[in-house]
């Protein structure tokens, strides 16, 4: 019987790709493994659009071993139309990035102009005690959890 073995990616679909790129590499650090764009075909067969059209970066998140990687769509058709993500929506996710000095951190989401939902929070209870974490947003209004360990 098959069975899952690894989770590849986390597909994120934006709004503006460059603009995302330029966000999770910048801010985040990130590196692009590959960017490219695909319209119908197996694409379209996957996704369920028969026109689709696609443009498409995969990134991988600093000192990531192995092969996850996060990749970002920009639908070009069909168009999508942007909706209000919030972390209490049934769907919504949010992708955590671990951080080694969440303070410097922090400071530079501010210096990019990234909202924020708090600064640093101390967690003081449960099995990451000791740590502190924060949510932010991407430009898309993604939700971004930047957490350091205890």
């Amino acid at each position: 019987m098959g069975r899952v073995t690894s989770v590849e990616h986390v597909g994120l679909t934006v709004q503006d790709l460059d603009r995302s790129i330029k966000f999770y590499t910048e801010v985040l650090e990130c590196t692009v493994s590959y960017e490219q764009e695909k319209q119908g075909g197996y694409l379209a067969e996957i996704v369920g659009y028969p026109r689709a059209h696609v443009r498409s970066v995969h990134l991988r998140p600093p000192g990531v071993t192995g092969r996850f990687e996060i990749e970002l769509f920009e639908y070009r058709e069909p168009r999508s139309a942007p909706r209000e993500l919030e972390p209490c929506n049934v769907g919504n996710a949010h992708i955590c990035f671990g951080v080694d000095d969440l303070a410097s951190v922090y400071q530079r989401l501010l210096e990019h102009g990234v909202e924020v939902f708090s600064p640093p929070v101390a967690l003081d209870t449960g099995v990451n005690k000791g740590g502190a974490a924060l949510y932010a947003k991407d430009p898309d209004g993604i939700t971004l959890e930047l957490w350091q360990r205890a």
